[in-house]
């Protein structure tokens, strides 16, 4: 198929704008929060305290806000350079926006969560996102 010089310029000049919007432009208002948590266990050969830490993260589906609530441990996938699975649990929220993902942080049962169960990590990526 023949390519139509109009068209190449109608696609630079789309390229071009949005480009120039940058990416906030991209990103449509109103799309859901995803809260991913990653734990590293202080103590990763502790059966208990990896149960104790779900136990705890389980107890968070009862803030309102929380849309969905994910809990999980390393999956035995193909290893691969891209893949890091040297987190011993970890958990996936969603929320409906912003504001109640605040609300969340803020609610005593986080709080209580995280004053019972702190103890039982030694380190915590969170990872916050809104769809696309």
């Amino acid at each position: 198929m023949p390519v139509n010089r109009r068209d190449i310029v109608k696609g630079a000049a789309l390229g071009a704008a949005a480009m120039a919007a940058g990416p906030a432009a991209a990103a449509p208002a109103g799309g859901k929060i995803v809260h991913h948590v990653f734990f590293w266990l202080r103590n990763p050969e502790s059966a208990a305290d990896r149960e104790q830490l779900i136990a705890g993260l389980r107890k968070l589906a009862a803030v309102d806000v929380v849309r969905s609530l994910q809990i999980g441990v390393p999956a035995s996938t193909e290893q691969r350079d891209v893949v890091d699975s040297s987190f011993h649990v970890s958990e996936l929220m969603v929320f409906d926006n912003v504001a109640d993902q605040k609300t969340y942080q803020d609610h005593p049962v986080h709080k209580d969560f995280v004053a019972k169960c702190s103890h039982l990590w030694a380190k915590v990526i969170v990872y916050d996102m809104v769809t696309v």
